[in-house]
């Protein structure tokens, strides 16, 4: 196998496996054996498990830019933008029942270790705030529109929490839909409560 595909195949295991299993809690030897490579062969590609959680992170952002670009491009308006993101929850219910939000625990193991990549981990949550902020601007929230961003963006997260420790698929699509009412007031857009 080449090596750019070698490399950019172990990365995706790591991806994977840092998800389903955490960054802490995985090793080395994890990773070359879901890759199907020996530890040395290993070794060639990356040094330490903090290059292989540098590179997950920047496949992470490209692949969240990806998303949004994708959601820009196809999203008739911002309101419909906006519930792309929201109805992420559904599309990915399974795994979200399972082993949470992606980003957030990553965000949340990194934090608890005081790893130095917690902070890269976090931009890619702030994609998402900035690009949620852009759609509200949009919808003419002007200078409530990134405390608006953030609201949804911690509103989701928390339902990826409570899904994961409740296993209730229920919940997720209750929440989601309590978010597209939400959404449906386009003349105030407000924090709920």
């Amino acid at each position: 196998m080449p090596i750019a595909s070698t490399r950019n195949l172990i990365i995706e295991k790591a991806d994977a496996l840092f998800y389903e299993g955490g960054f802490e809690a995985t090793s080395f030897a994890d990773i070359a054996t879901a890759v199907g490579i020996s530890r040395g062969n290993f070794y060639h590609h990356f040094k330490t498990k903090d290059d292989i959680l540098d590179a997950v992170i920047v496949l992470r952002m490209e692949r969240t830019r990806a998303m949004l670009d994708g959601w820009q491009a196809e999203g008739e308006g911002p309101r419909e933008r906006i519930l792309s993101f929201i109805h992420m929850l559904i599309a990915n219910r399974a795994k979200i029942m399972t082993f949470g939000c992606p980003v957030g625990t990553l965000c949340s193991e990194l934090a608890k270790l005081d790893h130095a990549a917690q902070k890269r981990a976090t931009e890619i949550l702030g994609l998402f705030r900035d690009w949620l902020a852009g759609q509200f601007h949009a919808l003419g929230a002007g200078d409530q529109a990134e405390a608006l961003a953030l609201h949804l963006l911690a509103w989701s997260q928390g339902v990826a929490v409570m899904a994961t420790a409740f296993r209730d698929e229920a919940f997720i699509c209750s929440e989601v839909a309590g978010i597209e009412r939400w959404m449906a007031n386009a003349t105030s857009l407000s924090h709920p409560g």
